[in-house]
């Protein structure tokens, strides 16, 4: 039997294990836009307009210990504040490993940012109207009635409350930004 060499066909494999070229769908791994790299004030703004968030410490075993937490962000001194009490875990890997980070999440499951930084833990409020007291009095959306303020100013105290300062270093996230279905 006689084999006639033939020309493929235009999208036709020459080699049967070869895929087919089929065109490319508007669906599928790889088909939508790509992640977008945050700019430092979208970065910023992402992480003022948010009050929870997600801090990062390290444990002594050297794994990641994580915890959603409330927090203040001060774009000016790029300083990132969270309460806490003395005795959590928080301050106490903090103070072992300053190593931190604290992830934001956007508007939306695809947007981000994180704060990374070195964190410095106060000592516990001591006196109502201390400046421990005072910069976690600064955390709140404040008190219009002074007898509830001191009342929070000696509840810092009884808890024995620490600002947790992580002194941002490095900010980083991105955005995936998807078009309207019409």
């Amino acid at each position: 039997m006689t084999t006639h060499p033939t020309t493929p066909v235009e999208n036709e494999p020459e080699n049967e294990n070869e895929p087919e070229n089929e065109p490319e769908s508007e669906s599928g791994p790889g088909a939508g836009p790509a992640p977008r790299v945050l700019t430092e004030a979208e970065l910023s703004r992402l992480l003022g307009e948010q009050q929870f968030g997600v801090l990062a410490s390290v444990r002594r075993t050297g794994h990641p210990h994580l915890t959603t937490v409330l927090y203040s962000w001060d774009a000016e001194e790029r300083v990132v504040r969270v309460s806490s009490t003395a005795d959590r875990l928080k301050p106490r890997q903090l103070r072992t490993d300053p190593h931190a980070a604290l992830h934001v999440h956007g508007q939306d499951v695809f947007s981000f940012a994180v704060a990374e930084g070195e964190a410095e833990v106060s000592a516990p409020a001591a006196v109502p109207g201390d400046a421990v007291s005072r910069e976690l009095l600064s955390l709140t959306p404040g008190f219009e009635d002074p007898a509830e303020e001191a009342a929070f100013l000696a509840q810092v105290v009884a808890d024995r409350r620490v600002v947790i300062r992580i002194r941002v270093s490095r900010l980083y996230g991105t955005a995936l930004d998807i078009p309207a279905a019409d």
